[in-house]
């Protein structure tokens, strides 16, 4: 067994050696000389030195990283993009099984299906699968994994058309926590299956994800308009009161944010407050055209960057502001109804932020996310009208702990309206936030399965279901 020194554990050498000779990928110790590198992730404010970081190449090793673990009595973290906003993907101490290397996909076309490895981005899911006009819901930042996103729930351009990227899972290979290498689908271990769809990494170790695809693009009617902060309310009452007729096929959000020094904003408003309405239209081009106007012309625009463009294009628009290395704390609101006075206090409280990067978007829900059938899945609050996320960010710790403080204050200022939260948007662990985020019926069918298939809870790096007699 590992012993303690400190506050890491130390494994013996021999042990060590012994695990090396069974993995095809590669074993990365804290005195090699790219451990530094290794075991960085993409939110700096988790900054944590775990004990090794395996780097996976197959099945097969991730079996023997959860036995090894498991044996060695040490806490497990899983890494896809490293894209965990709460920092689960790393930890001190513990074992950190790296599905990196694991980018591996196979499109099949005429099934439009995809078979994908849990080391994949959006970006590279999005190369193979867009060569045959095809795509499934992902995330708004292409940099992201796909498996941290899809278990989560899986918010994205297309979820109004085509769901959420969980709702297009059909089958899922997991490992477990005894070592079994699993199958995960509606005919076989059902309810591992229907929890591994919005109920977070509390089940095992994804190693495959196969997707239902939809043919859409390459070329879709996308983009972002900007309107300056004296029109902020008007906008942002003009697009709530446009989603109520919006077709299915068109997929926006409306954020609050401050300017970044890019061209196509004017000078005079970098580093002010702005409202940017952005929409993808999962369709013809001329239809999205057509759908999208009212939304650039509810003010004088800034700037309007809206037409036809690669759906690749719109995937990595925001990319180049979210890069790795900076301090970011992020908080998931449902909300049930966006009233004028919901809106008020939104451009109150972002007003009052001293971030240098703070956002409050709005997701527009309903559609196919909402007319999923009650209970198939673990994300279960289907009935948002729009999804808050309010992101505070900052290059450096310097003030980062004040600008959490204010990310958490707008939290509660919209309470009033809250219907629950969203794991993929939760910095925080804690019973509270993994209550929010289910219902009680739901979080008990949660419990269950993980009484079946963890119930030593070797897997409690996330926003953690707790077997039965565990806290």
């Amino acid at each position: 067994m590992a012993t303690t020194v400190g506050e890491r554990d130390v494994i013996g050498e021999a042990t060590l050696g012994e695990l090396e000779a069974t993995l095809r990928g590669r074993l990365v110790r804290p005195d090699d000389p790219d451990y530094d590198q290794a075991r960085t992730v993409w939110n700096a404010a988790h900054d944590r030195r775990p004990a090794l970081i395996i780097r996976c190449a197959g099945a097969a090793d991730v079996i023997r990283a959860v036995e090894f673990a498991r044996s060695e009595g040490l806490p497990v973290a899983v890494r896809g993009g490293a894209h965990s906003i709460a920092g689960f993907s790393t930890s001190d101490g513990g074992v950190v099984i790296d599905l990196s290397p694991m980018k591996g996909i196979r499109v099949d076309p005429q099934g439009r299906r995809a078979l994908a490895q849990p080391g994949l981005t959006w970006s590279e899911f999005d190369h193979e699968t867009q060569a045959f006009g095809l795509a499934v819901t992902g995330g708004l930042v292409s940099s992201t994994g796909i498996a941290g996103l899809t278990l989560g729930g899986g918010i994205g351009w297309l979820l109004r058309k085509y769901g959420l990227a969980c709702d297009n899972l059909v089958s899922a290979d997991v490992v477990t926590a005894d070592g079994q290498l699993l199958t995960a689908s509606e005919d076989s271990h059902p309810e591992l299956f229907w929890a591994l769809r919005g109920g977070g990494g509390n089940f095992g170790v994804m190693t495959s994800f196969e997707y239902r695809l939809h043919p859409v693009g390459p070329t879709v009617f996308a983009g972002p308009v900007f309107y300056g902060a004296a029109d902020a309310a008007q906008v942002l009452r003009g697009w709530r009161d446009l989603t109520a007729t919006m077709p299915d096929e068109l997929t926006s959000l409306a954020d609050i944010f401050v300017a970044p020094p890019v061209p196509f904003l004017p000078e005079a408003v970098h580093g002010q407050q702005v409202v940017g309405i952005l929409g993808v239209y999962a369709g013809p081009v001329e239809d999205g055209a057509k759908a999208a106007q009212p939304l650039r012309t509810l003010a004088e625009p800034l700037a309007d960057l809206m037409g036809p463009m690669p759906y690749v294009a719109m995937q990595s628009l925001l990319d180049p502001l979210w890069g790795p290395g900076a301090q970011n704390y992020f908080s998931g609101v449902m909300l049930n109804q966006l009233t004028d006075e919901a809106i008020d206090t939104l451009l109150t409280q972002h007003a009052a932020g001293q971030a240098p990067v703070r956002e409050l978007h709005l997701h527009h829900g309903g559609g196919a996310m909402a007319n999923a059938p009650a209970g198939g899945t673990a994300f279960a609050l289907r009935d948002a009208a729009y999804i808050l996320n309010i992101i505070a960010r900052s290059p450096d710790r310097e003030g980062f702990d004040e600008h959490v403080g204010w990310a958490r204050t707008t939290h509660q200022a919209m309470d009033p309206w809250s219907t629950g939260g969203y794991v993929n948007f939760t910095s925080e662990p804690g019973q509270d936030k993994v209550r929010a985020s289910y219902p009680p019926d739901t979080y008990a069918r949660l419990v269950a399965v993980k009484d079946r298939y963890d119930p030593t809870n070797l897997f409690q790096l996330n926003q953690n279901i707790h077997p039965s007699g565990r806290s």
